[in-house]
């Protein structure tokens, strides 16, 4: 019974933490804590279109942790899934500006365009780390930095609408590349399915199949691994790819079923706080749909604080690092107690 009620509570310590750091905060201004946590669950919790906008954040978020769970478990900081989801997005705008089908055979295709956008963005990644010496880290933000200023030449260039190029993006896509949505929401039930399917064949794969023993393997000890026979610089590339994909199709989704054209910020930072998320759950998949509940919570219901209590939303990114610092000193904290437990015995 010690050891549940010592789990249960350095799980909630995270939380904890970081509602008593943001409670400080809202005092220290002379907000309501209470008032202004009610008005982030109003905004969004408040009805089903706002629940819908909830689940429309945890998507992307959902799906790039899929995939970085395929990374973190082989031991590399996929740094570029951002790159990864903007790749997706343009290979998808591409489809669909250069082919002109009826919605059934459009938008599959749409889903795999971005796929191979997002794939092909992993393998510059995976090639540049495996024979390149290029660190992941250095290679996939040099890229992603690529991919945004791509973007923003050809909205600006190219792809700019007729009356002339503004920051909105292109064109509005054709009503058959619109991803059919949930009634009364902006919520499309494709999106939805993709990521759970996504996280379930993470889950799967990491354990279930000997790939993911392999992927482990390599994670824990890259020498060893090609000791044992495994081609270390190949699976490094399937698991650049493998999260290409799922990032590439979360970049589909955002200009198909969300955004229906192809803007500036296009993936609204959702890869690099997909990075946060697979930190936050220990790379444990069962663990991601609560986390990115949290971000969406978290993201979808800060704009209601400035409407309705003259408090600046970002709040609500003092609260998303709040929650990644608190986590950490809890996890600090837990290996210092283990430590001396081992010291004593």
């Amino acid at each position: 019974m010690k050891s549940w009620v010592g789990r249960v509570l350095l799980l909630l310590a995270p939380v904890l933490l970081t509602l008593a750091f943001a409670t400080i905060i809202l005092l220290m201004v002379g907000a309501d804590p209470l008032a202004a946590y009610g008005n982030m669950l109003g905004g969004s919790l408040g009805n089903v279109r706002k629940l819908g906008d909830v689940v429309i954040v945890m998507v992307p978020l959902t799906l790039c942790a899929a995939g970085m769970l395929i990374t973190f478990a082989a031991g590399l900081w996929n740094i570029g899934v951002e790159g990864q989801i903007v790749a997706g997005a343009l290979m998808t705008t591409w489809l669909i500006q250069s082919w002109a089908a009826p919605s059934f055979l459009l938008l599959p295709a749409t889903l795999l365009a971005g796929a191979l956008g997002g794939a092909l963005w992993g393998v510059l990644i995976g090639t540049l780390r495996t024979w390149g010496r290029v660190n992941e880290i250095f290679a996939g933000l040099g890229l992603n930095f690529v991919a945004m200023a791509l973007t923003n030449y050809l909205i600006f260039g190219p792809w700019k609408p007729p009356d002339g190029a503004t920051m909105s993006g292109t064109d509005p896509f054709p009503p058959q590349a619109w991803m059919p949505l949930f009634p009364g929401t902006r919520l499309s039930p494709v999106s939805l399915g993709m990521a759970t399917l996504a996280l379930i064949c993470a889950a799967l794969v990491l354990g279930n199949t000997y790939w993911g023993l392999e992927l482990k393997a390599l994670g824990l000890n890259p020498r060893a691994a090609e000791r044992m026979g495994i081609d270390t610089r190949r699976q490094m590339l399937l698991a650049f790819v493998t999260c290409g994909v799922m990032a590439g199709i979360a970049g589909s989704l955002q200009s198909t079923a969300v955004y229906r054209r192809l803007i500036p910020q296009i993936s609204g930072g959702y890869g690099y706080l997909s990075q946060l998320v697979v930190l936050l759950s220990g790379l444990r998949a069962g663990w991601v749909p609560a986390i990115t509940f949290f971000f969406g919570v978290v993201q979808i219901g800060s704009p209601r604080l400035e409407l309705r209590m003259q408090l600046d939303s970002s709040l609500g990114g003092v609260l998303q690092a709040g929650m990644v610092l608190a986590f950490l000193l809890v996890r600090g904290v837990q290996a210092r107690i283990a430590a001396r437990r081992r010291a004593r015995e």
